[in-house]
């Protein structure tokens, strides 16, 4: 037997899950059947690569050996692949993403960026469906969002990075609403309000919202959940309902925005990719077509151009 590309995939996945049993939910096969293969591969290197300690199995010298050198394989075959698939510019380079506000901007930029290649465009409504997605390979690159302190995991073989670290989310309503006239919305005197419900729900978005207005000594009255734009806006100037919103979303008519005191709920905007369809380059970038895309939606509320300001630490990283 020689060893393949998956022995060396095995291998690895062993040590970072520390057991057998980890390693093989992880490859998606049997723990008995993991084992028959890992003692295979350790007849071909000529002794054990790992050993059971008390924390799980620990690799062997001549385990930590051959797992650098298989690391080192699996990272440049991963390198060669995304870099062929970058020069097959005939290949249509495949996003995902949420409802951002920014993806209509970067959807303009990588016309420029990609240099004529195509660009497929799906948007979802599930981040973790999303992330799933890309860790199967039916994304390339995946632009999405988080809230407060929550984290998304991400799959094996996925890059990423954080394009706005921060954002405090505001408060769309109707015009004619009662409160419309102030610059700042304290949320407590938000507790009778009908809400639209967040489109994302696995973001941390919903638990962020009721956590905040549990704090503000009320529970929401979370009554829409609509994924179409016109029609949650047309119900919130209609006034029956009001919405959490980016800062950076356009003005819409017969409503306005109001930023929240204290920022109680704050977003996360990331991009991801699969390093093997997605060589560094692409990456960056997709990484400045975002960045661009975000910053030209700054301005559209004053009070979000003057948080900005003040805020340099929440900028993209554009070194």
């Amino acid at each position: 037997m020689q060893l393949e590309l998956r022995h060396l995939q095995a291998v690895c996945q062993i040590a970072e899950a520390g057991s057998l049993g980890g390693a093989a939910r992880r490859l998606g096969v049997s723990q008995p059947a993991l084992s028959a293969q890992l003692r295979r591969i350790e007849r071909v290197t000529g002794g054990e690569l790992f050993v059971r300690g008390r924390s799980g199995v620990e690799p062997t010298p001549l385990g930590q050996f051959v797992l650098a050198k298989a690391r080192r394989v699996l990272s440049e075959m991963e390198t060669l692949g995304a870099e062929t698939r970058a020069m097959a510019t005939d290949t249509p380079l495949r996003l995902g993403c949420i409802l951002l506000v920014l993806i209509d901007g970067l959807l303009a930029r990588t016309d420029l960026t990609l240099s004529g290649r195509e660009l497929t465009v799906d948007v979802e409504h599930s981040v973790t469906a999303l992330v799933r997605m890309l860790g199967a390979g039916r994304y390339d690159v995946i632009v999405y969002g988080e809230v407060n302190d929550h984290e998304v995991a991400l799959p094996r073989g996925v890059l990423a990075k954080t394009l706005v670290p921060k954002e405090p989310f505001c408060i769309r309503m109707s015009t004619r609403h009662p409160l419309a006239g102030r610059e700042v919305l304290d949320l407590a005197d938000l507790a009778e309000e009908q809400w639209m419900t967040l489109v994302e729900d696995d973001d941390g978005g919903p638990e962020a919202l009721v956590a905040a207005c549990a704090k503000a000594g009320f529970v929401p009255s979370l009554r829409y959940r609509i994924t179409d734009r016109q029609m949650r806006h047309d119900l919130v100037a209609a006034g029956r309902a009001i919405s959490l919103t980016q800062p950076t979303a356009p003005a819409v008519a017969g409503t306005v925005m109001r930023p929240l005191l204290g920022a109680p709920i704050t977003g996360r905007i990331r991009i991801a990719w699969n390093r093997s369809a997605v060589s560094a380059r692409q990456a960056e970038l997709l990484y400045r077509a975002a960045a661009g895309a975000y910053l030209a939606n700054v301005g559209n509320n004053p009070f979000h151009k003057a948080w900005w300001d003040a805020h340099p630490e929440a900028h993209p990283v554009l070194d």
